[in-house]
């Protein structure tokens, strides 16, 4: 009997799931009474036949989905051992699978209940769970019903001879009666009319300030500082300044910083070419040495952009002094001639 009426409860919970996709409502979260009347259909170990009652709830709405209750009851019917009342209250949980005009919930419940059985009474625990629905008449009357489990266990004070657990199924009928009005859906305020601007002409923009117009400009974005051709793409980019520590190929911090920047930006330029990274010394030392130290320091960049995330395919390549762009004789045109090139290839 008890795997009987357990399964009818999970087959009327399935049941309701596919209304689960109903609609949202706006938030309701208020304060409810809930009387109700109760069929009880007896469980066979209390030699009884079965019964009525009823009794009253006090809810409250929390969101969307839970309501919690507390809620009392009287409950009688005939037996072979005499009369049988049952008095309780219990603490309510439902779970609703949407909230519409018609809401089906899944409710647990526990409390506790006094048992008397002709002149035998007892007080004891009881757990009920079971399946439901409310439907929505009014905004501030709804119909109720569901069919429950109840299991009670009467912690040994013999109301009825040789069990203290009892298995009964209950059916409550009654209606829901909201406090207050029902929280109405705030007017939707109409969009603004967007009028757009006319759009400006483009032969007298360039968005990327490289010397090439937006019309003509196949490379927007370009990196600012780098020389491009008459399309605006990127061809040469010249990194002036000390960028080495004296005769070695170790970054100076200020080369870091300048190379952090060259970095974020070839990260997020959608050409993806690839680039050879040229190093270039002043005449000073041996043409041999020149060459490798520029060898060495243009790999040193290659290896610091590919650490900062760099994607493009970077090549390292060193010119030692063969390619002076000033005059070695002066200080002045020996820095410049100090330098490191990133030189875009077309693919």
């Amino acid at each position: 009997m008890l795997k009987k009426r357990l399964a009818i409860v999970a087959l009327t919970s399935v049941g309701f799931l596919p209304l689960a996709q109903a609609a949202d409502q706006i938030q309701d979260d208020r304060w409810y009474v809930a009387p109700f009347a109760t069929f009880v259909k007896t469980g066979g170990d209390r030699r009884a036949s079965d019964g009525w009652g009823g009794g009253m709830g006090l809810g409250k709405i929390l969101n969307k989905h839970f309501n919690v209750e507390v809620k009392g009851f009287y409950e009688g019917f005939g037996g072979d051992n005499g009369p049988w009342d049952l008095a309780g209250g219990t603490a309510d949980v439902q779970y609703y699978f949407a909230r519409d005009k018609f809401s089906p919930y899944a409710v647990i419940a526990a409390g506790g209940m006094n048992t008397c059985a002709s002149a035998n009474c007892g007080a004891g625990f009881i757990g009920e769970a079971g399946a439901g629905f409310t439907y929505e008449l009014h905004d501030n009357f709804l119909l109720r019903s569901d069919v429950r489990y109840r299991y009670n266990n009467n912690l040994n004070t013999h109301v009825q001879p040789g069990t203290d657990e009892f298995h009964d199924m209950t059916v409550n009928v009654g209606f829901v009666i909201p406090f207050g009005d029902k929280p109405k859906a705030a007017a939707k305020a109409e969009a603004p009319i967007v009028v757009a601007a006319a759009p400006a002409d483009c032969s007298t923009l360039d968005a990327d300030s490289d010397g090439v117009n937006n019309c003509l400009d196949l490379c927007p974005g370009t990196i600012k500082g780098s020389k491009v051709d008459n399309k605006g793409c990127p061809v040469r980019l010249v990194l002036k300044g000390e960028h080495f520590k004296y005769d070695s190929a170790e970054l100076t911090l200020n080369a870091k910083e300048i190379l952090d920047g060259v970095a974020k930006s070839l990260i997020s330029y959608p050409q993806k070419n690839d680039i050879e990274v040229q190093g270039h010394t002043s005449s000073e030392g041996t043409n041999a040495y020149n060459m490798k130290l520029s060898q060495r320091r243009a790999q040193s960049v290659v290896d610091y952009l590919k650490m900062k995330g760099v994607a493009n395919k970077l090549m390292a390549k060193g010119y030692g002094e063969t390619q002076p762009i000033a005059d070695n004789s002066t200080e002045a045109g020996r820095s410049e001639n100090r330098r490191v090139e990133l030189i875009w290839i077309e693919n």
